[in-house]
């Protein structure tokens, strides 16, 4: 059928086309295909797209049933998003600020840290002084010269307790220390001499041992302390507070006057614990221990011990105190 029509208006065409010109013929040409075209979509309503192109293309019907819950879903999402960004934001800006009070914080702390490690310092520096004059009257002024060494000091017989000098209680507040809060609890067990102070239990032998000789210290009981504090270090060396209670066992043979025992406590407690938290006062009260021996050269040697070990880490008023031992032992540069 579609070859009939193609027939039919070729032949319709055909005289007249011969009779035109050749310049009419690019325009009929086009007529005739704009109008098989024609044809082709109405013989075939539907035809394949790829051999039946349209001349018209209809505009595409705009798809509401799909398009509105589409854009309502879009904008949906684009909320969501919205308001997790502003989510994240809020967040963010918290944790800046926190991070910063925390940086302020760890400041305060800081400066908190090096006032009271100097008030404390400043506190056993006046005690320091102090127990320099009450046993001046026992061993007298330090000379300008001295020889030997710590180490080898041989002990000397207890003096009688009227000689006792006495612990102040600016150094009784060094001396304690960082000690942890406390708990009940029954305190560790002394010699017999007399009873023992009440005292709070933490729970850790090692501190609560240390406190009690403390205690004890503060009391002036200066045996009872020795013995309680030599009990801490031989059982818990590996402690933090074996440091400090060899340090206090040297200070409390200072305070009853037994210079030679008070330095070779002082020495021990440098050898065994170099980096505990009282090793450099160890080193600075043996160097004032030495010095009213009448040792200044075994002094000297103590002070220069304590500048190159711990010249560049200790606090600037411990450092000041030794300057000022050094001076009066009359050390070279």
């Amino acid at each position: 059928m579609r070859l009939a029509i193609i027939a039919l208006l070729l032949a319709g065409t055909a005289a007249p086309a011969l009779a035109q010109s050749d310049d009419q013929l690019p325009g009929r040409v086009d007529r005739l295909e704009k109008e098989m075209h024609a044809v082709q979509r109405k013989v075939f309503p539907g035809g394949n797209p790829e051999y039946f192109e349209p001349q018209i293309t209809p505009a595409a019907p705009p798809a509401a049933a799909a398009g509105s819950p589409a854009s309502s879903a879009i904008s949906d999402l684009t909320g969501r998003v919205s308001a997790l960004e502003q989510q994240v934001q809020q967040l963010t800006n918290q944790a800046e600020q926190n991070d910063h009070r925390l940086t302020v914080l760890e400041q305060q702390f800081a400066k908190l840290k090096g006032d009271t490690d100097y008030r404390l310092n400043t506190i056993e520096g006046g005690a320091g002084a102090a127990g320099a004059g009450a046993t001046g009257a026992q061993g007298g002024p330090p000379p300008a010269s001295g020889g030997g060494s710590p180490a080898p000091f041989a002990p000397q017989g207890r003096k009688p307790a009227a000689g006792r000098t006495g612990a102040s209680a600016d150094t009784m507040a060094d001396e304690a220390g960082d000690a942890a809060p406390a708990s009940a609890g029954p305190p560790p067990s002394i010699p017999p001499s007399s009873a023992a102070p009440e005292i709070a239990k933490t729970g850790d032998p090692a501190e609560d041992g240390y406190m009690l000789g403390y205690s004890l210290w503060t009391q002036k009981r200066y045996a009872d302390a020795e013995a309680q504090l030599t009990q801490v270090v031989a059982k818990y060396p590996k402690s933090k507070r074996a440091s400090y209670a060899q340090n206090l066992i040297g200070r409390s043979y200072l305070d009853d006057g037994q210079l030679s025992d008070a330095a070779k406590a002082f020495y021990a407690s440098y050898k065994q614990f170099p980096r505990g938290d009282r090793a450099p006062d160890s080193l600075y009260y043996l160097g004032q221990t030495l010095a009213r021996l009448k040792k200044n050269a075994d002094a000297c040697q103590a002070y220069g011990e304590f500048q190159d070990v711990y010249g560049a880490t200790a606090n600037a008023t411990l450092k000041a105190r030794v300057a000022q031992g050094r001076a009066d032992a009359k050390c070279g540069a």
